[in-house]
């Protein structure tokens, strides 16, 4: 159940992120590509105004009476294509000279008309896209007139002459344009979000299941380690009972007994001391010093080393850890796990130097443990 929640939350979270990021990314996205669209259109207009615009000064310029340039241009541009964008001319006062359609020639272009930026300056991409979004005037720009489904983004005039050639646009196109652009990545955001997100799902279950397999691993391991230290335990609680039963029995083998040291000769301060070998907890030497401590957390120093000592003492009694340290059993609180199979011993009364069991010396440990 644990699981499942977290699986949960994990598709929440991954969900909400992909979802904000991709809004953000798609919406300036759609600015970008739009901007780009309405520049290749005004760029596209403006050219074909100038060529125009060219064309008629050429004429002009070689002698071509004006009537016959009017209407030349008349019938190139009569019943072109306007669904995108269309050429007129007009001269300065507004009135059309030539027009797609001929009803709209000789008529005044109405002061509402769009009619949008100074000769030489034009009208941007990003200006474009403002007006389209909001039908209103934006640096410089008029209104939209409902009236009318195109708009004059570009006026170019021709030399020698009173006339205008201007660049219309069709808007409803445009919008049209637009609107299936948002559409297209709308969809592809939407398909885009839902892949991610599963395909982030499956990723967090197959890595959650890895995980989770190495875990039960481990926990097996660990479960076994735990079984292994309760069985060392264990056998240290049986040594210790073994040893005070030992302790109460008459040994009849004197010449046996006698190998061992029962006292050891130590010293405190100025003072010389026997000290009961049952009373030992642990030894351990530092810096040349070697220092016994006892059960009740008194501690002697002796001018033997380690060796010399430990050949005077019964090894069912004592273990020789380290090179430092010697073992009493009654000294021995606990066993615990220490770094890669080896062992950590917990005195009573604590050391102040951890005692570790080497990894070579476990097994040795375990089997004493036994005797």
């Amino acid at each position: 159940m644990k699981k499942d929640k977290l699986y949960l939350f994990t598709l929440l979270a991954i969900s909400v992120i992909v979802f904000v990021i991709g809004y953000f990314s798609m919406n300036y996205l759609i600015k970008v590509s739009t901007n780009r669209f309405l520049e290749i259109q005004i760029e596209s207009s403006k050219r074909e105004a100038r060529e125009f615009s060219t064309l008629v000064s050429l004429q002009i310029e070689n002698g071509v009476d004006r009537e016959t340039v009017i209407n030349n241009i008349q019938k190139s541009i009569e019943g072109t294509n306007i669904e995108s964008g269309f050429i007129c001319m007009f001269d300065w006062s507004g009135v059309e000279i030539c027009h797609p359609n001929p009803q709209k020639i000789g008529k005044k272009t109405n002061p509402n008309e769009s009619y949008v930026r100074p000769i030489d300056d034009g009208i941007n991409s990003e200006d474009f896209y403002d007006l389209l979004k909001n039908k209103k005037e934006q640096g410089g720009l008029r209104e939209f007139n409902s009236d009318r489904n195109s708009e004059i983004i570009y006026l170019y005039p021709v030399d020698n002459t009173d006339w205008i050639i201007a660049a219309h646009a069709n808007i409803d196109k445009l919008e049209k344009h637009i609107h299936q652009l948002k559409v297209n990545f709308l969809f592809v955001y939407l398909l885009t979000s839902l892949v991610i997100i599963l395909l982030s799902l499956f990723t967090v279950r197959f890595i959650g299941n890895y995980y989770e397999k190495e875990l039960e691993l481990r926990n097996e391991k660990l479960t076994d380690e735990v079984l292994s230290l309760s069985k060392l335990n264990s056998d240290l609680s049986n040594f210790k009972n073994k040893i005070a039963s030992e302790e109460k029995t008459i040994i009849s083998d004197k010449e046996e007994k006698s190998i061992y040291k029962n006292r050891l000769l130590t010293y405190k301060k100025d003072k010389l001391i026997s000290l009961k070998v049952e009373e030992i907890a642990f030894i351990n030497t530092e810096n040349t010093a070697t220092t016994i401590t006892c059960l009740n957390g008194k501690k002697y120093n002796s001018n033997s080393s380690l060796e010399e000592l430990f050949t005077g003492l019964d090894p069912m009694l004592f273990f020789r850890a380290n090179r430092q340290n010697i073992l009493s059993a009654k000294g021995i609180l606990e066993i615990v796990k220490y770094g890669n199979n080896q062992l950590k011993i917990v005195t009573n009364p604590t050391t102040e130097v951890s005692i570790i069991i080497s990894k070579n010396k476990t097994s040795e440990f375990k089997k004493w443990l036994n005797t």
